[in-house]
């Protein structure tokens, strides 16, 4: 089996939730194999935990950083091949008044060149890219 699925940070960071999606726990558990994420959600995830004081709560998300997504999922880069399509997508998106983050556009140029869907609960933030597969497993 192939990669089929590129994962954004809120569905990575569901299962730390206090009361996770069963959904989005069973689709994370059906093909674990067919799932990936990106450099730029995996440096989001990260921000966001070297944030947090030092607590219970913050080991918790550096071990499953380390052992669930870094031990479980090829994390793929934001190469050159990425970059030229997104430098190509946000000059069309610039040009018609919708600049969208950057972060967003790394990602979604890494989901693309690599023929993945993109998993995300933020579909609004990914909807003018072109060619661009989405799917939103809490909905």
């Amino acid at each position: 089996m192939s990669l089929l699925f590129l994962l954004d940070s809120n569905i990575l960071s569901d299962p730390l939730r206090a009361n996770p999606s069963e959904r989005v726990l069973k689709r994370l558990e059906r093909r674990p194999e067919t799932l990936a994420t990106a450099s730029p959600v995996w440096h989001e995830m990260n921000f966001g935990c070297a944030r947090l004081p030092d607590s219970r709560r913050r080991r918790t998300i550096e071990s499953y950083l380390e052992r669930i997504v870094r031990g479980t999922l090829p994390i793929l880069p934001y190469d050159t091949k990425a970059a030229e399509w997104h430098a190509r997508e946000r000059a069309r998106l610039e040009a018609r008044g919708r600049t969208p983050p950057f972060v967003d556009g790394q990602i979604a140029a890494i989901a693309v060149v690599n023929n993945l869907t993109l998993v995300t609960d933020n579909e609004a933030d990914f909807s003018n890219f072109r060619n661009l597969r989405i799917e939103n497993w809490h909905a």
